[in-house]
């Protein structure tokens, strides 16, 4: 039987979140539900509200870093029960099939995956709702275990911001002996600083404001860097081998290039809404450099990362809001004003 769930939605991309009733589909064979407990609020969320991205289908219910406890399985489930406590990422299905999928690369299915919100529903084509409600049901092929050591608030970013700076960092050899660089202290910046700490690389934080210093030290960066100084820039410059940069916002490339030793690679995880103009070619070719682009991870790759974070006792530093906060938010967001990610308590609604 269906199951009503409460959310808050957005009806047009001018229009503010507000509250939006609608009902989840029955339970397939596969299907977990769960009640929501906790949703991370990331800066994809307010581009598809906005239809920033200009594919947004309305309504909308973003939330992709879902934290819950299962309530319900399907008929066929075998790896979960009722009361586990579970998570759900930015995505609830892909084609299963394809090269990617049958890798464990399920983020880049050849033949599109299907987003936690926004995304048609394979067997349905329905319009998927996300994290901002009361409850979800998802094949148990795309829930993720949640550890139990680690506090569940603080474990809901990790479905998004975490793995999306995990991924680069594991796949471009992020450890001991390696310099790393992070650029941008935000949502998905303070997770990669904190990772890239832990995996035992050399992590240089690169922001523009000063006032980040302290953060980013106290977060694990053995180096503070602050970008619009070209002295400071300089002094870093052939010496990488890796440099994430989880700035959402167009800027230029070509700094941060420069920095990259013979063979280093600058992998881009923010996602602009306008592109980055275009770096200059001799940059990259006299060193051999790399410009390569990383998305989220994997189920498989999301997994390893939450049981890597239980075993360095990491979660992201978090603002728990209610549901009804979620457009002040948004405009706070919008102007970097959280340290480093807004969460909200799902339990607010019930109320």
């Amino acid at each position: 039987m269906t199951t009503t769930a409460y959310a808050y939605a957005a009806s047009d991309e001018r229009s503010k979140l507000a509250p939006f009733e609608f009902q989840r589909r029955d339970l397939r064979g596969h299907d977990v539900q769960m009640d929501i407990l906790f949703c991370g609020v990331c800066h994809s969320d307010l581009h598809t509200a906005r239809n920033e991205w200009k594919n947004t289908v309305y309504p909308v219910v973003p939330g992709h870093e879902i934290v819950g406890r299962v309530t319900a399985v399907g008929p066929q489930v075998t790896q979960y029960k009722v009361g586990d406590l579970v998570g759900v990422g930015c995505l609830v299905d892909s084609c299963r099939t394809c090269p990617s999928c049958e890798e464990g690369l399920e983020q880049y299915c050849e033949n599109g995956f299907v987003g936690t919100y926004n995304g048609p529903d394979r067997q349905t084509g329905e319009n998927t709702y996300g994290g901002y409600s009361t409850n979800i049901v998802v094949d148990e092929a795309f829930v993720l275990r949640v550890p139990e050591n680690l506090d569940p608030a603080g474990v809901a970013p990790l479905l998004c911001a975490g793995i999306t700076t995990y991924s680069p960092l594991r796949t471009w050899g992020a450890g001991p002996g390696k310099k790393v660089g992070v650029v941008g202290l935000g949502g998905l910046g303070h997770m990669g600083v904190k990772l890239a700490h832990a995996m035992g690389a050399h992590v240089v934080l690169f922001t523009t404001s000063a006032s980040k210093i302290e953060d980013g030290k106290r977060l694990g960066a053995d180096e503070v860097v602050v970008s619009r100084n070209p002295s400071d820039m300089a002094a870093h410059a052939n010496s990488f081998d890796l440099i994430v940069n989880t700035v959402a916002a167009q800027h230029d490339l070509n700094p941060f290039i420069s920095l990259l030793k013979r063979d280093g690679t600058l992998v881009l995880v923010g996602a602009p809404e306008h592109d980055h103009p275009s770096p200059q070619v001799f940059n990259l070719i006299f060193k051999r450099r790399r410009l390569a682009g990383s998305l989220i991870g994997g189920i498989a790759e999301t997994q390893e990362m939450l049981d890597f974070c239980a075993e360095h006792g990491i979660t992201s530093d978090i603002e728990i809001i209610p549901m009804q906060k979620i457009n002040d938010a948004y405009e706070r967001m919008l102007k970097s004003d959280v340290r480093y990610r807004f969460v909200i308590d799902i339990d607010s609604m019930r109320k």
